[in-house]
């Protein structure tokens, strides 16, 4: 039996209970909730699982030891003591990155040079030999973090930001994070029990991320590569036992996801990463004006969207904002819509009550995501909830 060791998941903020659910159905023990962390425990394979199978974490780390630090050189030395021959060859590859908060610290860059040389002189003072640096595929990709004067040395089992799911080829001026893109579907509470639809669906991302929610699809199978795969104790076995475990729990999915966008170049984008995600039996990308079109028949619609924001176009905000409100008044009944903004003062122009407002981040800037409910039956939009 493989023996559980703790785990930390790195997410986006306000997504930590999100992710702490995903965990809790994947089978992960000891769960606890930081600030855009969640802290678990497992085996190598549940390792292997989270980084295929959580749609909201952004990185897995494998933390390997923990220490007090009281200076520069106090930081070397520990490090140096560590034994690193059980994770990496002598002649192998590294990279080093550092998260400070510490006022005894202040460079990360600096931080992450002098974890480097304290592993490489390990190396050659003990072999002869010393690990180069490879900052795009290196064999151990290292975290160093410090909180005041508590310093975790974790292994990076993801490699490359977890939301690099392996199905966009294409992107428009300014695409969502996969990540960010499937926590608001989440968040939005949407099941896969009705239709759904994003009117600016930009190169797709929100729409397939619905996909692969509503038909329980791992978000991380076309990934070309995980960092642990470069482990000294990669299984390739077991990982591949893992994803046709994972396989075995997608579903059906009954109802359409339609993508509108008013850019023919965001149409076809959208239409190639459809397809390199293979998810054209789900999906339907057309090339429509959100604020020309109307709802189509009766059933309930789900609605997510990101509207762009004036970082990305030169567009009148207070006009915008005020026909996105109007268009889900006059031509939307019965639809819940949700979107994200960071332009806080725009949403006043909406003209609707928002049933509900959840505060986010996109990137580095605040934001909100907030929600409508459009009811059948009244052209007025009886939007109070």
């Amino acid at each position: 039996m493989e023996e559980n060791f703790k785990m930390v998941a790195k997410t986006l903020f306000g997504f930590e209970e999100l992710l702490s659910k995903e965990l809790t159905q994947l089978g992960a023990q000891d769960i606890k909730a930081g600030v855009r962390n969640v802290a678990f425990s497992g085996d190598k394979g549940f390792m292997y699982k989270a980084n295929l199978g959580l749609r909201t974490a952004v990185k897995i780390l494998k933390p390997i030891h923990t220490f007090t630090v009281s200076s520069e050189q106090d930081l070397y030395d520990k490090i140096y003591a560590m034994d690193w021959s059980q994770y990496l060859k002598p002649t192998g590859t590294l990279a080093v990155d550092a998260t400070i908060h510490s006022d005894l610290f202040t460079h990360s860059l600096y931080i992450a040079q002098k974890t480097k040389d304290a592993i490489v002189d390990k190396f050659r003072d003990t072999t002869g030999k010393r690990p180069n640096v490879d900052l795009k595929f290196p064999d151990l990709k290292i975290n160093v973090h410090i909180d005041r004067r508590q310093c975790t040395i974790s292994l990076d089992s993801s490699g490359d930001s977890l939301h690099k799911r392996g199905y966009k080829m294409a992107t428009n001026i300014a695409p969502i994070n996969e990540v960010l893109a499937a926590g608001l579907i989440m968040l939005s509470g949407w099941d896969g029990q009705t239709d759904f639809m994003d009117p600016m669906c930009g190169s797709g991302t929100m729409l397939i991320e619905a996909a692969m929610i509503a038909c329980n699809i791992p978000p991380n199978l076309m990934r070309k590569e995980f960092a642990f795969e470069r482990w000294q104790d990669w299984d390739v076995e077991l990982f591949e036992k893992i994803e046709e475990s994972l396989l075995g729990k997608t579903r059906d999915f009954h109802h359409k996801i339609i993508g509108y966008d008013k850019a023919p170049s965001a149409v076809s984008k959208a239409k190639d990463n459809v397809k390199n995600a293979q998810l054209e039996d789900f999906i339907e990308v057309k090339h429509e004006d959100f604020f020309k079109t109307q709802k189509g028949g009766d059933e309930k619609l789900h609605m997510v969207f990101n509207p762009p924001y004036g970082e990305r176009l030169n567009i009148d905000m207070q006009e915008f904002y005020a026909s996105i409100g109007d268009t889900l008044k006059q031509n939307y009944p019965g639809t819940d819509a949700w979107f994200i903004t960071s332009n806080l003062d725009a949403l006043k122009h909406v003209g609707l009550r928002p049933s509900r407002k959840i505060h986010l981040f996109n990137a580095k800037l605040e934001a909100r995501l907030v929600k409508y409910v459009m009811y059948e039956g009244s052209k007025k939009g009886k939007y109070m909830k």
